[in-house]
């Protein structure tokens, strides 16, 4: 968590509640609007934080700005906000109350780390690869801005290792969909997959498999100029791999029948 500037002459609480308690395990109530002084208000959003009251954490941040629109820790609190629904899981509120702060607070030296809980808080649903992967594409575009907008940060360089995994997550998905259309016998939709993973994925892990699972639908559907092509791809790239002994087998089965020409 980025440090977090607490007033210097720190207010208690008063004995008055700022939030409701949940009643049977039900989300927390927003409080009627009762005006209080914004020092007091924020710093019992902090305790609320280090309590680990997540929730009551952000929906206090939120009554400073609510009650204090135009003070500095109004901006703060929009941003930390942000924090504690990330903290507590709640995506969806983290992603709005990120970029709610980066519309409004463009040249805040905390835009990166707001841009950066956007992309975690996509990073964090990404599911396996037979599931929808819309977080995942998500994902990729909020940390592609941060990478793109602010490089040097270290925000930034933590990134662009996950858009490592992301990339590779993503093409794990069209060879999964290749792989299905490949058992089917729908040699051209398969094709179509395997070369989305060596066009726009190329530095992930798939490489190799996709290189011989083409060879694979171009073999079977007698093309076989292009199977030969995609096969010395592979010898050449990946000469070691299981990947390359499997598409070498298949090659010189003597049951194919010769290359014409």
């Amino acid at each position: 968590m980025p440090d977090i500037i607490r007033f210097i002459a720190y207010v208690p609480a008063l004995a008055s509640v700022l939030l409701l308690a949940a009643c049977g395990g039900r989300e927390q109530e927003r409080p009627e609007y009762v005006e209080r002084p914004v020092d007091e208000l924020y710093n019992t959003a902090m305790d609320e934080l280090d309590d680990g009251n997540l929730t009551s954490a952000a929906m206090a941040f939120e009554e400073v700005e609510r009650q204090h629109p135009y003070s500095q820790w109004a901006t703060r609190s929009m941003f930390m906000a942000a924090y504690a629904y990330y903290e507590d899981q709640r995506y969806d509120d983290a992603i709005l109350a990120a970029e709610r702060f980066i519309e409004w607070n463009a040249g805040s030296e905390d835009v990166p780390y707001a841009q950066y809980l956007i992309g975690m808080s996509y990073y964090e649903r990404i599911s396996d690869v037979g599931r929808d992967q819309a977080m995942t594409a998500d994902a990729q575009e909020a940390f592609t801005e941060l990478v793109q907008r602010y490089p040097d940060t270290d925000y930034a360089r933590d990134a662009e290792l996950k858009l490592d995994l992301i990339r590779d997550h993503l093409a794990g998905k069209e060879m999964e969909v290749g792989r299905f259309y490949l058992k089917r016998n729908d040699y051209v939709a398969a094709i179509n997959r395997f070369r989305k993973v060596l066009d726009e994925y190329q530095t992930t892990t798939h490489v190799p498999e996709a290189l011989h699972r083409t060879v694979e639908a171009y073999t079977a559907l007698g093309v076989r100029e292009e199977a030969y092509r995609n096969a010395a791809i592979l010898g050449y790239n990946y000469p070691g791999s299981v990947w390359y002994e499997r598409t070498y087998a298949l090659m010189t089965d003597p049951d194919l029948p010769p290359l014409e020409g």
